[in-house]
């Protein structure tokens, strides 16, 4: 489709003008982004096809000018008519994003210019030919004057009239311009464009245009008509259809506006994937489901205001979006479809019908820092974002259950601190700014809060709800805000262990039963339980009430909270009316409450990891009944949270953990001992020792913790003493008994291991940072690599890829090799982590010649080199290194009563390889080792065997002692000669080397005499790089035989690498003036050089130019 130009024949409509003066018109013409594609499109035009000239009609409904649609409501698309349009001569067209729209033509124009300057007569008309395939014309014509002398001495206008034709190349004629009338008056010249188009493609170019006079030339000398054909331009459209960019251009005559004017276009935007069980209203754009999801989504993208999936779509499109960073995999879309589902519900919308409760509407207009707007996305639908477990998720203030249950007993370090803010400082009114779509400006909803503005007056707060265009969403942000600032400042604050930490997530709902704030203790650990019968912890500081409607609540051994009636309690043991669904686990948590003292409720804000084991969770006050109130006024519930009450004498629950810590830059184990505070305690004295020591006694303080710092391995012995207000000790303390581990656990495998390629020859692997503080101090992250690539190899039977690198790094730069690598944990003390790996298996080279893939392992027999202190093992089929004591030195094997080995492994053995690399010439060589190695103990229960044949596998525990690397030396000179000058011995993995001819040897190690390494498989692959050289310009063949020398040397092949010129360069000869007959004879071709001849159809020789390329492998250096 093309905008084209309008009639530009129009009289002044300046009244103090005569109505005949003959003027022109000016058109303004935008190209406008809606947005990234597809999007649905306009609104009022959703009856009608996409293209069709009545969806282009009807969309001009949702395109306004200076707030004023250009097409009434009220318009019939079908049958329109001239009072249906606020506004004369528009054109529209619209594109929607899609990946494969076409252009809207017309708009940016390549124009050429030709001068014509010819009179039309009714008896001449003019031609000319276009022979340029172009999309359009514009003939100019000139009226030099256009006016009769009347006898009363007046002047007026006269009507001069033109007909365009044009002709094709197979004799086709068109008239685009038939008969038309220039009428008017004007004294001076005035010019007229017509815009032919040619982009139906129905005629053939070249192309005559032929402009006629269709009127009989005039001979009255008081009348002057007369006109020329001025010029024509050719032009070329601009072919930019912006794909994947939803945009339109729009034309009107700019005569109706003294300035440019504001355009606005009401839209459906962009398309999203939605759950494939989900249906979009065509009204509001909320999703509704049936039935449950599988997880799926449909096939084409639709249009929803659904602020949930739009945020998913932000997060993982890879063209505007965040999809480059974050992909689907990693976004916990369960979690999205259920705040979508909270988001599409339908509530009141004010004016006695029904919207859903969040929606976006709107649209992003700037670049926005991603992070600012993922955040402006999630307060739309009151979410916020976070990261568990892999995977990004959100979570919604909506109304849930509490998912965790929290006392003194389950919580570290202080128990729960509260803070809050200042009442006064609370904002009591609320403006919410949104988008009103009748006045399409910011309009302002006030919500006050009565109560509040009462007691402290008007405290106002301006807030803009952001992609808003609904007076009651703003609304229920301006009460959801008022409600929050006035029931939810305070926070509470408190540790939890790895149990909970790893089940609770932002946006839960906990309980937590405090007996600082309750005062009275109800709950605690479970000491045991049955589905029916829950025995707790402590009856003498607990109190146990059967009135007032007693419930229990439990945590369960999936995590998950059940809550049940409470039919009796005797002594510790409380009994429930219905059983739980599972028995709760011993050491679980549970929480009694009735209708006296409930538990308090909260939403949990955030939950940050601290020192590897623990988590400091923060929350809010959470009430169920504030989403009833924030959405129609209900009355808020109250809860009962707290008594008066004579607290118990004696702290309970006494328990103790261990922790890592730092200090000095060294890892230090603290054993962290805690109990629960208890009522009329105002501080504590903790006494403790280790083993048979004195008691150490601590001065009086106020927290329910006590940490023994430099805690190593044993028994320790702690008491708690309670001390009240006036400094009167318990009468008896709190003990408990711990066994300290200390520094002595394994460290914690490596995870989230990843490999980056960074260029032919090496790559990154990146991984999580040990969460082992011994390790991070001290520590080592430790690399192995072996060649096999199906799984099966283990990182005791791997050699060492890389020097160690510091436990505290994530991520380490190493050799592009095949096969699997291994990352493994070492502490400060030296123990060693499980290991975690990745298996890389690199695709063949393109282009490069390998020319020799070489193995030990393969030769009959194997390992043909020289060992020194190394062997090949027949049995074992293996390169192994010599024992310090041989069992081919045994005199007389019949009087052996042991044969396990007990004299040991050499440390080191070395084996260099059988023949050396000679590539005939100095060049530039790739090099990748092969390693497949095991290790083994010599001496596992040899002589316990029954049959020896029959062992496959003589590994015991893991073996980390020994190792084995490959090393290169190289020379420039025939390494076969005895004068050779040999460069250094060099470990290598990978890489690109320099020389004629190479030696390699691998050198075994063991540092533990018991343990010993088998190389299965051994070698290295040399590969030489594919390489062109080519002429810089044209050579002169001389009238004879041609030699051409490379530049560098080509690698031909030897005897010993594919054969004495395996591999000649392929040479390519564009001749550039051989004559009729002539033909090109090739000669010699060797690797620094070639020969070519010119020849004539006799037979002699020629002088001819020719370019040249030359493709082959190696460059000599």
């Amino acid at each position: 489709m093309t905008i084209t130009n309008l009639n530009q024949s129009t009289s002044f409509t300046d009244p103090t003008l005569p109505s005949e003066i003959l003027g022109s018109k000016q058109f303004a013409t935008f190209v406008e982004v809606l947005g990234e594609g597809e999007i649905e499109g306009f609104p009022s035009a959703a009856a009608y096809t996409k293209g069709t000239t009545n969806y282009n009609n009807a969309a001009l409904k949702d395109v306004y000018l200076n707030k004023t649609q250009i097409l009434k409501s009220s318009a019939d698309v079908t049958n329109l008519q001239d009072t249906d349009y606020n506004f004369r001569d528009v054109e529209f067209t619209p594109r929607f994003g899609t990946s494969n729209q076409t252009y809207i033509g017309g708009i940016n124009n390549i124009e050429t210019e030709f001068n014509v300057g010819t009179a039309v007569t009714y008896s001449s008309s003019v031609s000319r030919t276009l022979t340029s395939n172009i999309d359009a014309v514009r003939v100019t014509i000139g009226v030099p004057r256009l006016q009769q002398f009347n006898d009363d001495g007046t002047i007026s206008g006269l009507t001069t009239r033109v007909t365009i034709q044009i002709t094709d190349n197979n004799g086709t004629v068109a008239i685009p311009i038939n008969d038309d009338a220039i009428t008017g008056r004007t004294s001076s010249a005035y010019f007229k464009d017509y815009l032919i188009s040619f982009n139906d493609g129905s005629l053939v170019h070249p192309l005559t245009v032929t402009v006629k006079r269709t009127a009989a030339d005039n001979t009255d000398p008081k009348k002057f008509d007369a006109f020329n054909w001025s010029s024509y331009t050719e032009i070329l459209f601009e072919q930019r259809a912006y794909a994947n960019t939803a945009h339109v251009a729009l034309r009107f005559d700019s005569e109706q506006f003294p300035q440019t004017p504001n355009r606005s276009y009401r839209v459906r935007g962009l398309k999203i994937p939605i759950p494939s069980n989900g249906t979009v209203d065509s009204t509001t754009g909320a999703i509704s489901y049936s039935g449950s999801w599988n997880g799926s989504f449909k096939t084409d993208p639709e249009w929803t205001t659904d602020p949930a999936w739009i945020l998913h779509e932000l997060l993982v499109n890879t063209r505007w979006g965040c999809g480059a960073h974050i992909s689907a995999s990693q976004l916990s879309k369960y979690d999205f479809y259920a705040v979508s589902q909270y988001c599409g519900a339908s509530v009141d919308d004010g004016n006695g019908g029904t919207e859903p409760r969040f929606a976006v509407n709107g649209v992003v207009q700037q670049q926005v820092d991603a992070y600012r707007l993922i955040n402006d996305l999630c307060s739309v639908m009151r979410c916020m974002p976070f990261w568990s477990t892999g995977a990004l998720t959100i979570s919604q203030d909506a109304p849930k259950d509490a998912s965790y249950l929290f006392t003194l007993a389950n919580v570290g370090e202080g128990g729960f601190t509260y803070s809050g803010s200042s009442l006064k400082s609370r904002h009591t009114v609320v403006n919410c700014g949104y988008f009103d779509m009748e006045t399409q400006e910011i309009d302002y909803e006030e919500v006050v809060d009565s109560t509040a503005k009462t007691k402290y007056g008007a405290v106002v707060k301006q807030v803009k709800s952001l992609f808003c265009t609904s007076r009651n969403q703003a609304a229920r942000l301006g009460r959801w805000l008022l409600y929050t600032e006035q029931n939810e400042s305070e926070i509470v604050s408190f540790s939890i262990g790895l149990s909970a930490g790893v089940l609770i997530r932002p946006g839960a709902v906990i309980e937590i039963s405090d007996p600082v704030r309750a005062g009275v203790r109800r709950g605690g650990l479970i000491k045991s339980a049955t589905t029916t019968v829950i025995t707790v912890d402590n009856t003498d500081q607990t109190d146990l009430p059967t009135t007032n409607n007693p419930t229990l609540s439990v945590v369960l051994s999936d995590g998950s909270v059940e809550t049940k009636t409470v039919s009796g309690i005797s002594g510790a043991e409380i009994t429930v009316g219905s059983a739980f669904s599972s028995a709760p686990n011993s050491n679980s948590v549970w929480i009694l409450q009735n209708d006296t003292v409930q538990t308090t409720q909260w939403r949990v804000l955030t939950i940050t990891e601290e020192e590897g084991v623990n988590y400091i969770v923060t929350a809010l006050p959470y009430n169920s009944g504030k989403y009833a109130y924030v959405e129609d006024g209900s009355t808020l519930p109250t809860r009962n949270t707290s008594v008066l009450n004579t607290p118990p004498d004696a702290p309970g629950s006494l328990s103790a953990t261990e922790q890592f810590y730092e200090e000095n830059n060294q890892a230090k184990v603290k054993i962290i001992v805690s109990w629960q505070s208890v009522p009329r305690a105002s501080s504590y004295r903790v006494q403790w020792r280790k083993g048979s020591d004195n008691f150490v006694s601590t001065d009086l303080f106020s927290r329910p913790d006590f940490e023994i710092l430099d805690a190593t391995a044993g028994e320790y012995e702690v008491r708690v003493f309670s001390i009240n207000g006036v400094g009167i000790p318990s009468t008896v303390p709190s003990e408990l008994t711990y066994t300290a581990v200390g520094k002595t656990a394994v460290p914690s495998a490596p995870t989230n291991l990843f490999f980056e390629a960074i260029n032919a020859n090496t790559g990154r692997l990146t991984w999580d940072q040990s969460t082992d503080l011994d390790v991070k101090l001290g520590g080592k992250c430790v690399f192995r690599h072996s060649n096999k690539t199906d799984g099966t190899a283990t990182f005791s039977n791997a050699v060492t890829l890389i020097a160690a690198k510091a436990g505290s790094q994530t991520e380490a730069t190493i050799p592009m090799v095949e096969g699997e690598i291994f990352l493994a944990f070492e502490d400060s003390g030296g123990r060693i982590s499980s290991a975690t790996s990745i298996v890389i298996d690199l695709p063949d080279p393109i282009g490069a010649l390998a020319v020799q893939t070489r193995r030990e392992d393969s030769d009959s027999p194997p390992f043909q080199g020289t060992n020194s202190d190394t062997y090949y093992e027949e049995d074992l089929d293996a390169l192994t290194l010599q024992g310090t004591s041989l069992f081919d030195t045994v005199a007389d094997v019949d009087a052996m009563a042991d044969f396990d080995i007990s004299t040991g492994v050499d440390s080191e053995g070395t084996y260099t390889f059988a023949n050396k690399l000679d590539l005939g010439a100095k060049f530039s060589l790739d090099l990748k080792r092969h390693f497949v190695t095991r290790a083994y103990l010599p001496a596992d229960d040899f002589d316990a065997v029954a049959d020896v044949d029959a062992i496959n596998d003589w590994d015991g525990a893991a073996i980390l002692n020994v190792d084995a690397r490959l090393y290169l030396r190289s020379t420039d000179d025939d390494p076969a000669s005895g004068g050779a000058s040999w460069s250094g011995w060099k470990e290598f993995i990978n890489g690109t080397f320099t020389g004629r001819g190479f030696d390699f040897k691998t050198i075994l190690t063991s540092t533990n005499t018991d343990e010993n390494i088998l190389v299965d498989e051994l070698g290295y692959t040399a590969t030489l790089q594919r390489r062109q050289e080519q002429s810089t310009g044209a050579v002169a063949s001389g009238a004879g035989s041609k030699t051409v020398n490379f530049a560098k040397n080509f690698f031909t092949g030897t005897g010993s690498l594919g054969g004495t010129n395996a591999y000649l360069p392929s040479i390519g000869i564009n001749a550039m003036n051989l004559a009729s007959g002539d033909y090109i004879e090739m000669g010699t071709v060797t690797g620094s050089q070639f020969t070519v001849t010119f020849k004539a159809s006799n037979g002699s020789s020629v002088d001819r130019n020719f370019t040249w390329s030359a493709v082959g492998y190696g460059k000599a250096v």
